[in-house]
Protein backbone atom coordinates (compact mmCIF):
# COMPACT_ATOMS: atom_id res chain seq x y z
CA UNK A 1 0.00 0.00 0.00
CA UNK A 2 1.00 3.01 -1.08
CA UNK A 3 1.68 6.41 1.31
CA UNK A 4 1.78 4.90 4.41
CA UNK A 5 2.84 7.38 7.57
CA UNK A 6 6.10 6.03 9.22
CA UNK A 7 5.74 4.35 12.63
CA UNK A 8 7.39 7.55 14.14
CA UNK A 9 4.57 8.51 16.55
CA UNK A 10 3.92 4.48 17.52
CA UNK A 11 5.68 4.48 20.22
CA UNK A 12 4.96 8.27 20.74
CA UNK A 13 2.49 10.50 22.88
CA UNK A 14 -1.17 9.96 22.80
CA UNK A 15 -2.88 11.92 20.44
CA UNK A 16 -4.48 15.11 21.61
CA UNK A 17 -8.28 14.99 22.70
CA UNK A 18 -10.47 15.02 19.50
CA UNK A 19 -14.13 15.87 19.51
CA UNK A 20 -16.44 12.79 20.16
CA UNK A 21 -19.74 11.65 18.72
CA UNK A 22 -22.25 14.04 20.48
CA UNK A 23 -24.31 12.15 23.26
CA UNK A 24 -27.57 13.40 24.15
CA UNK A 25 -29.22 13.24 20.81
CA UNK A 26 -31.89 10.65 21.91
CA UNK A 27 -31.81 7.74 20.18
CA UNK A 28 -34.54 8.01 16.84
CA UNK A 29 -35.48 4.26 16.77
CA UNK A 30 -37.77 4.63 13.37
CA UNK A 31 -34.51 6.22 11.71
CA UNK A 32 -32.27 3.42 13.27
CA UNK A 33 -34.76 0.48 12.35
CA UNK A 34 -35.08 2.43 8.22
CA UNK A 35 -31.04 2.82 8.72
CA UNK A 36 -31.20 -1.20 8.95
CA UNK A 37 -33.72 -2.24 6.66
CA UNK A 38 -31.83 0.14 4.27
CA UNK A 39 -28.56 -2.29 4.77
CA UNK A 40 -30.58 -5.28 3.95
CA UNK A 41 -32.49 -3.63 0.63
CA UNK A 42 -29.14 -3.03 -0.48
CA UNK A 43 -28.45 -6.40 -0.51
CA UNK A 44 -26.75 -7.95 2.73
CA UNK A 45 -28.75 -11.22 3.87
CA UNK A 46 -29.26 -10.04 7.47
CA UNK A 47 -28.06 -7.56 9.70
CA UNK A 48 -28.20 -6.91 13.21
CA UNK A 49 -27.07 -3.89 16.02
CA UNK A 50 -27.27 -2.70 19.31
CA UNK A 51 -26.29 1.25 19.59
CA UNK A 52 -26.24 3.13 23.23
CA UNK A 53 -26.28 6.88 24.02
CA UNK A 54 -25.89 7.61 28.05
CA UNK A 55 -28.75 5.10 29.25
CA UNK A 56 -30.85 4.99 25.88
CA UNK A 57 -30.28 1.96 23.85
CA UNK A 58 -31.42 0.61 20.56
CA UNK A 59 -31.58 -2.75 19.63
CA UNK A 60 -32.67 -3.70 16.20
CA UNK A 61 -32.61 -6.03 13.32
CA UNK A 62 -33.20 -6.68 9.37
CA UNK A 63 -32.68 -9.45 7.37
CA UNK A 64 -32.80 -12.56 7.27
CA UNK A 65 -30.80 -15.84 9.37
CA UNK A 66 -31.10 -18.10 6.81
CA UNK A 67 -32.03 -17.59 3.25
CA UNK A 68 -32.94 -20.90 2.46
CA UNK A 69 -36.04 -21.12 5.58
CA UNK A 70 -36.55 -17.45 5.22
CA UNK A 71 -35.51 -17.52 9.22
CA UNK A 72 -35.42 -13.94 10.52
CA UNK A 73 -32.58 -12.40 11.90
CA UNK A 74 -32.53 -11.06 15.79
CA UNK A 75 -30.74 -8.65 18.01
CA UNK A 76 -28.94 -10.48 20.40
CA UNK A 77 -27.42 -13.10 17.83
CA UNK A 78 -24.06 -14.39 18.78
CA UNK A 79 -21.39 -13.57 16.11
CA UNK A 80 -18.09 -14.46 14.77
CA UNK A 81 -16.14 -11.28 15.23
CA UNK A 82 -12.99 -11.88 13.38
CA UNK A 83 -10.23 -9.22 14.49
CA UNK A 84 -12.44 -7.31 16.21
CA UNK A 85 -10.81 -10.07 18.47
CA UNK A 86 -7.41 -8.09 18.20
CA UNK A 87 -8.56 -5.23 20.97
CA UNK A 88 -9.33 -8.28 23.84
CA UNK A 89 -5.94 -9.44 23.26
CA UNK A 90 -4.34 -6.34 23.32
CA UNK A 91 -6.00 -5.58 26.53
CA UNK A 92 -4.63 -8.79 27.92
CA UNK A 93 -1.03 -7.52 27.07
CA UNK A 94 -1.46 -3.82 27.99
CA UNK A 95 -2.55 -5.53 31.30
CA UNK A 96 0.58 -7.57 31.84
CA UNK A 97 2.50 -4.80 31.13
CA UNK A 98 0.99 -2.70 33.59
CA UNK A 99 2.25 -5.84 36.20
CA UNK A 100 5.72 -5.68 34.51
CA UNK A 101 5.18 -8.74 33.04
CA UNK A 102 6.04 -7.61 29.53
CA UNK A 103 7.73 -4.69 28.07
CA UNK A 104 6.55 -3.05 25.32
CA UNK A 105 9.28 -2.27 23.97
CA UNK A 106 11.52 -5.12 24.62
CA UNK A 107 12.39 -7.30 21.53
CA UNK A 108 9.67 -10.10 21.06
CA UNK A 109 12.57 -12.64 20.64
CA UNK A 110 13.42 -12.00 24.37
CA UNK A 111 9.80 -14.02 25.00
CA UNK A 112 9.62 -15.91 21.94
CA UNK A 113 13.11 -16.96 20.44
CA UNK A 114 12.46 -19.76 18.86
CA UNK A 115 9.20 -18.02 16.83
CA UNK A 116 11.61 -14.84 15.90
CA UNK A 117 14.88 -15.66 15.92
CA UNK A 118 17.95 -13.99 15.16
CA UNK A 119 18.61 -10.18 14.08
CA UNK A 120 14.32 -9.81 13.56
CA UNK A 121 13.42 -11.10 16.71
CA UNK A 122 15.90 -8.50 17.73
CA UNK A 123 14.36 -5.62 16.10
CA UNK A 124 10.50 -6.25 16.41
CA UNK A 125 9.61 -5.11 19.47
CA UNK A 126 6.18 -6.13 21.41
CA UNK A 127 4.64 -2.14 20.53
CA UNK A 128 5.40 -2.80 16.60
CA UNK A 129 2.94 -6.43 17.21
CA UNK A 130 0.26 -4.88 18.68
CA UNK A 131 0.41 -1.59 15.89
CA UNK A 132 1.29 -3.11 12.92
CA UNK A 133 4.64 -1.89 12.24
CA UNK A 134 6.24 -5.07 12.58
CA UNK A 135 6.65 -5.41 9.04
CA UNK A 136 5.97 -9.50 9.84
CA UNK A 137 3.72 -11.01 6.73
CA UNK A 138 0.44 -12.50 6.99
CA UNK A 139 -0.28 -15.74 7.38
CA UNK A 140 -3.35 -16.30 5.63
CA UNK A 141 -2.45 -16.85 1.96
CA UNK A 142 -0.32 -20.13 3.08
CA UNK A 143 -3.47 -21.50 5.45
CA UNK A 144 -5.27 -21.80 2.42
CA UNK A 145 -3.07 -22.05 -0.11
CA UNK A 146 -5.59 -22.60 -2.89
CA UNK A 147 -6.02 -18.86 -2.70
CA UNK A 148 -3.20 -18.57 -4.04
CA UNK A 149 -4.38 -20.20 -7.20
CA UNK A 150 -7.72 -17.80 -7.22
CA UNK A 151 -10.03 -20.50 -5.98
CA UNK A 152 -11.47 -20.85 -2.70
CA UNK A 153 -11.47 -25.05 -2.35
CA UNK A 154 -8.97 -24.17 0.48
CA UNK A 155 -12.36 -22.91 2.49
CA UNK A 156 -13.85 -26.30 2.56
CA UNK A 157 -10.72 -28.32 3.09
CA UNK A 158 -10.17 -26.72 5.81
CA UNK A 159 -13.18 -26.54 7.52
CA UNK A 160 -12.75 -28.73 10.27
CA UNK A 161 -8.81 -28.92 10.48
CA UNK A 162 -7.36 -28.25 14.20
CA UNK A 163 -3.94 -25.68 13.43
CA UNK A 164 -1.69 -24.78 16.12
CA UNK A 165 -0.67 -21.14 16.17
CA UNK A 166 2.56 -21.53 15.87
CA UNK A 167 2.08 -23.62 12.92
CA UNK A 168 0.46 -20.37 11.22
CA UNK A 169 3.38 -18.14 12.65
CA UNK A 170 5.64 -19.99 10.89
CA UNK A 171 3.98 -19.39 7.78
CA UNK A 172 3.85 -15.53 7.98
CA UNK A 173 7.40 -15.36 9.27
CA UNK A 174 9.04 -17.27 6.73
CA UNK A 175 7.40 -15.06 4.03
CA UNK A 176 9.66 -12.02 3.03
CA UNK A 177 9.71 -9.10 5.82
CA UNK A 178 7.34 -6.52 3.92
CA UNK A 179 9.64 -3.57 5.62
CA UNK A 180 12.25 -2.30 8.26
CA UNK A 181 10.75 -3.07 11.58
CA UNK A 182 9.28 0.65 12.92
CA UNK A 183 9.29 1.99 9.44
CA UNK A 184 5.86 1.84 8.16
CA UNK A 185 2.14 -0.06 8.66
CA UNK A 186 1.11 -3.31 7.19
CA UNK A 187 -1.94 -4.95 8.74
CA UNK A 188 -0.81 -8.89 9.55
CA UNK A 189 -2.38 -11.81 11.40
CA UNK A 190 0.49 -13.24 12.08
CA UNK A 191 1.34 -10.24 14.58
CA UNK A 192 -1.66 -10.98 16.91
CA UNK A 193 -0.68 -14.61 17.26
CA UNK A 194 3.07 -13.84 17.89
CA UNK A 195 1.53 -11.77 20.82
CA UNK A 196 -0.72 -14.77 21.55
CA UNK A 197 2.43 -16.85 22.20
CA UNK A 198 4.04 -13.77 24.08
CA UNK A 199 1.09 -13.84 26.42
CA UNK A 200 2.22 -17.19 27.13
CA UNK A 201 6.01 -17.20 27.88
CA UNK A 202 5.23 -14.47 30.08
CA UNK A 203 2.37 -15.66 32.37
CA UNK A 204 2.59 -19.47 31.90
CA UNK A 205 -1.04 -19.20 31.06
CA UNK A 206 -3.26 -20.41 28.00
CA UNK A 207 -3.48 -17.03 26.33
CA UNK A 208 -7.38 -17.65 25.12
CA UNK A 209 -7.95 -18.99 28.82
CA UNK A 210 -6.01 -15.78 30.53
CA UNK A 211 -8.24 -12.88 28.10
CA UNK A 212 -11.46 -14.90 28.95
CA UNK A 213 -10.94 -14.61 32.56
CA UNK A 214 -8.63 -11.02 32.52
CA UNK A 215 -10.75 -9.42 30.24
CA UNK A 216 -14.26 -11.10 29.01
CA UNK A 217 -15.06 -11.87 32.63
CA UNK A 218 -13.88 -8.56 33.90
CA UNK A 219 -15.93 -6.79 31.27
CA UNK A 220 -19.08 -8.51 32.67
CA UNK A 221 -19.14 -10.08 29.02
CA UNK A 222 -21.89 -13.32 28.99
CA UNK A 223 -22.30 -14.40 25.53
CA UNK A 224 -18.64 -13.70 24.31
CA UNK A 225 -16.08 -16.67 23.97
CA UNK A 226 -13.21 -18.49 22.92
CA UNK A 227 -14.65 -21.68 20.48
CA UNK A 228 -11.57 -23.21 20.62
CA UNK A 229 -11.77 -26.21 18.77
CA UNK A 230 -15.57 -26.66 18.69
CA UNK A 231 -17.00 -25.39 15.05
CA UNK A 232 -20.00 -24.48 15.99
CA UNK A 233 -21.68 -21.51 18.06
CA UNK A 234 -23.14 -22.44 21.34
CA UNK A 235 -26.16 -19.72 21.12
CA UNK A 236 -28.56 -18.70 18.71
CA UNK A 237 -26.94 -17.07 16.08
CA UNK A 238 -27.39 -16.85 12.40
CA UNK A 239 -25.84 -18.84 9.14
CA UNK A 240 -22.83 -16.72 7.49
CA UNK A 241 -22.71 -16.73 4.20
CA UNK A 242 -19.44 -15.92 2.08
CA UNK A 243 -19.44 -14.60 -1.61
CA UNK A 244 -15.49 -13.81 -2.39
CA UNK A 245 -15.98 -11.50 -4.39
CA UNK A 246 -18.41 -14.01 -6.46
CA UNK A 247 -16.11 -16.47 -6.73
CA UNK A 248 -18.91 -18.89 -4.28
CA UNK A 249 -22.06 -18.34 -6.24
CA UNK A 250 -24.45 -18.59 -4.73
CA UNK A 251 -22.95 -17.44 -1.58
CA UNK A 252 -22.21 -20.44 1.26
CA UNK A 253 -22.50 -20.87 4.69
CA UNK A 254 -19.67 -20.96 7.01
CA UNK A 255 -21.51 -20.73 10.07
CA UNK A 256 -20.00 -23.77 11.01
CA UNK A 257 -15.90 -23.66 11.42
CA UNK A 258 -12.80 -24.82 13.07
CA UNK A 259 -11.77 -21.36 14.07
CA UNK A 260 -7.88 -22.44 15.40
CA UNK A 261 -7.13 -20.72 12.11
CA UNK A 262 -7.69 -17.06 13.89
CA UNK A 263 -7.17 -17.79 17.48
CA UNK A 264 -5.95 -14.90 19.58
CA UNK A 265 -6.41 -12.85 16.27
CA UNK A 266 -9.66 -13.75 15.34
CA UNK A 267 -11.48 -16.55 16.64
CA UNK A 268 -13.83 -14.77 19.26
CA UNK A 269 -17.44 -15.14 19.20
CA UNK A 270 -19.65 -12.40 20.78
CA UNK A 271 -22.82 -10.22 20.41
CA UNK A 272 -23.25 -6.33 19.32
CA UNK A 273 -24.75 -5.98 22.71
CA UNK A 274 -21.23 -7.75 24.96
CA UNK A 275 -18.73 -5.42 22.12
CA UNK A 276 -20.99 -2.60 23.46
CA UNK A 277 -20.56 -3.65 26.71
CA UNK A 278 -16.71 -4.32 26.45
CA UNK A 279 -15.20 -0.80 24.78
CA UNK A 280 -17.47 1.09 26.96
CA UNK A 281 -15.54 -0.43 30.18
CA UNK A 282 -12.42 0.11 27.96
CA UNK A 283 -12.90 3.27 27.44
CA UNK A 284 -14.12 4.18 30.61
CA UNK A 285 -11.05 3.44 32.51
CA UNK A 286 -12.17 0.13 33.28
CA UNK A 287 -9.97 -2.69 32.26
CA UNK A 288 -6.62 -0.97 31.83
CA UNK A 289 -4.94 1.58 34.54
CA UNK A 290 -4.67 5.19 33.13
CA UNK A 291 -0.66 4.49 31.54
CA UNK A 292 -1.69 1.80 29.43
CA UNK A 293 -4.89 3.60 27.87
CA UNK A 294 -3.33 5.92 26.80
CA UNK A 295 -0.26 4.47 24.96
CA UNK A 296 -2.98 2.26 23.62
CA UNK A 297 -4.42 5.10 21.87
CA UNK A 298 -1.17 5.94 21.05
CA UNK A 299 -1.64 6.09 16.74
CA UNK A 300 0.07 5.38 13.61
CA UNK A 301 -1.72 7.25 10.63
CA UNK A 302 -2.70 5.08 7.93
CA UNK A 303 -3.00 6.68 4.65
CA UNK A 304 -4.24 6.00 1.24
CA UNK A 305 -2.47 5.98 -1.74
CA UNK A 306 -3.32 9.88 -2.54
CA UNK A 307 -1.78 10.70 1.09
CA UNK A 308 -5.29 11.53 3.08
CA UNK A 309 -5.42 9.47 6.83
CA UNK A 310 -7.96 7.11 6.45
CA UNK A 311 -7.72 5.86 10.00
CA UNK A 312 -5.01 5.84 13.08
CA UNK A 313 -4.05 2.47 14.03
CA UNK A 314 -3.49 2.28 17.54
CA UNK A 315 -2.75 -1.07 20.21
CA UNK A 316 -5.58 -3.26 19.13
CA UNK A 317 -7.94 -0.64 18.51
CA UNK A 318 -8.06 2.37 15.80
CA UNK A 319 -9.59 5.68 15.08
CA UNK A 320 -11.85 7.08 12.06
CA UNK A 321 -13.31 10.56 11.74
CA UNK A 322 -17.57 10.50 11.66
CA UNK A 323 -19.64 14.00 10.95
CA UNK A 324 -19.66 14.55 14.36
CA UNK A 325 -15.78 13.57 15.84
CA UNK A 326 -13.54 10.43 16.69
CA UNK A 327 -14.76 7.33 16.74
CA UNK A 328 -12.91 4.34 18.71
CA UNK A 329 -12.83 0.50 18.07
CA UNK A 330 -12.09 -2.05 15.72
CA UNK A 331 -14.01 -4.23 12.63
CA UNK A 332 -14.01 -8.27 11.79
CA UNK A 333 -14.45 -10.40 9.12
CA UNK A 334 -14.40 -14.21 8.71
CA UNK A 335 -15.93 -16.42 6.21
CA UNK A 336 -19.45 -14.94 5.50
CA UNK A 337 -19.29 -13.16 8.50
CA UNK A 338 -18.39 -9.12 9.23
CA UNK A 339 -18.14 -7.00 12.49
CA UNK A 340 -18.18 -3.29 13.14
CA UNK A 341 -17.80 -1.67 16.35
CA UNK A 342 -17.08 1.99 16.95
CA UNK A 343 -17.33 4.21 20.84
CA UNK A 344 -16.95 8.27 21.11
CA UNK A 345 -13.88 8.52 22.97
CA UNK A 346 -15.67 8.50 26.19
CA UNK A 347 -17.47 5.52 25.90
CA UNK A 348 -20.35 7.05 26.15
CA UNK A 349 -22.16 6.67 22.39
CA UNK A 350 -21.46 3.58 20.78
CA UNK A 351 -22.69 1.31 17.93
CA UNK A 352 -22.10 -2.32 16.83
CA UNK A 353 -23.32 -4.17 14.19
CA UNK A 354 -22.83 -7.68 12.62
CA UNK A 355 -24.03 -9.00 9.08
CA UNK A 356 -24.00 -12.23 7.27
CA UNK A 357 -22.76 -11.87 3.64
CA UNK A 358 -18.83 -10.88 3.14
CA UNK A 359 -17.12 -10.28 0.29
CA UNK A 360 -20.74 -9.05 -1.82
CA UNK A 361 -18.17 -6.23 -3.57
CA UNK A 362 -17.21 -7.76 -7.22
CA UNK A 363 -14.36 -6.27 -8.45
CA UNK A 364 -13.25 -4.75 -12.04
CA UNK A 365 -11.83 -6.11 -14.74
CA UNK A 366 -8.03 -6.08 -13.43
CA UNK A 367 -9.25 -6.66 -10.31
CA UNK A 368 -7.84 -3.65 -8.58
CA UNK A 369 -10.97 -1.80 -7.62
CA UNK A 370 -14.13 -2.29 -6.18
CA UNK A 371 -17.42 -1.71 -8.12
CA UNK A 372 -19.14 0.84 -6.28
CA UNK A 373 -21.69 -0.96 -4.04
CA UNK A 374 -24.56 0.26 -2.32
CA UNK A 375 -24.37 -1.53 0.82
CA UNK A 376 -21.08 0.01 1.35
CA UNK A 377 -22.99 3.33 1.78
CA UNK A 378 -25.84 2.03 3.75
CA UNK A 379 -23.17 0.56 6.22
CA UNK A 380 -21.13 4.36 6.60
CA UNK A 381 -24.94 5.89 6.78
CA UNK A 382 -26.00 3.70 9.28
CA UNK A 383 -22.95 3.90 11.45
CA UNK A 384 -23.69 7.98 11.38
CA UNK A 385 -27.08 7.85 12.15
CA UNK A 386 -26.10 5.35 15.32
CA UNK A 387 -23.41 7.54 16.22
CA UNK A 388 -24.23 10.90 15.68
CA UNK A 389 -27.57 11.21 15.68
CA UNK A 390 -30.25 11.94 12.81
CA UNK A 391 -29.84 16.00 13.25
CA UNK A 392 -25.91 15.33 12.98
CA UNK A 393 -24.13 17.26 9.74
CA UNK A 394 -23.71 15.56 6.38
CA UNK A 395 -21.23 15.81 4.35
CA UNK A 396 -22.98 17.26 0.79
CA UNK A 397 -20.65 14.61 -0.89
CA UNK A 398 -19.10 11.65 0.25
CA UNK A 399 -17.77 8.70 -2.24
CA UNK A 400 -16.92 5.65 -1.22
CA UNK A 401 -13.10 4.61 -1.47
CA UNK A 402 -12.75 2.50 -4.58
CA UNK A 403 -9.17 0.69 -4.11
CA UNK A 404 -9.85 -2.86 -3.29
CA UNK A 405 -8.00 -2.61 -0.15
CA UNK A 406 -9.97 0.57 0.85
CA UNK A 407 -13.28 -1.05 1.11
CA UNK A 408 -15.85 0.59 3.99
CA UNK A 409 -16.65 -0.66 6.75
CA UNK A 410 -14.06 -2.69 6.45
CA UNK A 411 -11.42 -0.49 7.54
CA UNK A 412 -8.26 -2.51 8.87
CA UNK A 413 -8.38 -4.05 5.14
CA UNK A 414 -6.68 -1.10 3.49
CA UNK A 415 -3.01 -2.46 3.95
CA UNK A 416 -3.92 -6.07 2.87
CA UNK A 417 -0.73 -7.98 2.11
CA UNK A 418 0.53 -8.44 -1.51
CA UNK A 419 2.57 -11.67 -1.71
CA UNK A 420 0.48 -12.81 -4.55
CA UNK A 421 0.76 -10.66 -7.56
CA UNK A 422 -1.50 -12.90 -9.20
CA UNK A 423 -4.67 -12.00 -6.82
CA UNK A 424 -6.27 -8.48 -5.81
CA UNK A 425 -5.36 -8.10 -2.03
CA UNK A 426 -8.35 -9.14 -0.37
CA UNK A 427 -8.49 -12.18 -1.68
CA UNK A 428 -5.24 -13.43 0.07
CA UNK A 429 -6.32 -12.05 4.00
CA UNK A 430 -9.57 -12.21 4.48
CA UNK A 431 -9.17 -12.02 8.58
CA UNK A 432 -9.54 -8.86 9.57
Amino acid sequence: MAGLAPAANATGQAPPPAAAPAAGRHLDRAELRAGLAAVHEAGIYGIFSAVRDGRERFDGASGLADVDTGRPVRPGLQHRVGSVTKSFTAVAVLQQSAKGRINLDRPVGDYVPELLPGERGRKVTVRMLLNHTSGINDYIADAFPSLLKGTTESLDEHRLRTVEPTVLIGYGVARPQRFEPGTDWSYSNTNYLLLGEVLRKATGEDPERLITRDVIRRAGLRDTYFPGTDPRIRGAHARMYESFYGIIDPPRDYSVYNMTWAGTAGALVSTPQDLNAFYRALLGGDLLPRRQLEQMRATVDVKDDKGAVVMRYGLGIYSIDTPCGTAWGHDGGVWGAGTWALSSPDGSRQFAVGYNLMKYQRLNESGTEFLPHPADAALVDYRDLALCGATAPRKAERALPQRAEQALPQQAERALPRAVPALPAPLTAPLR
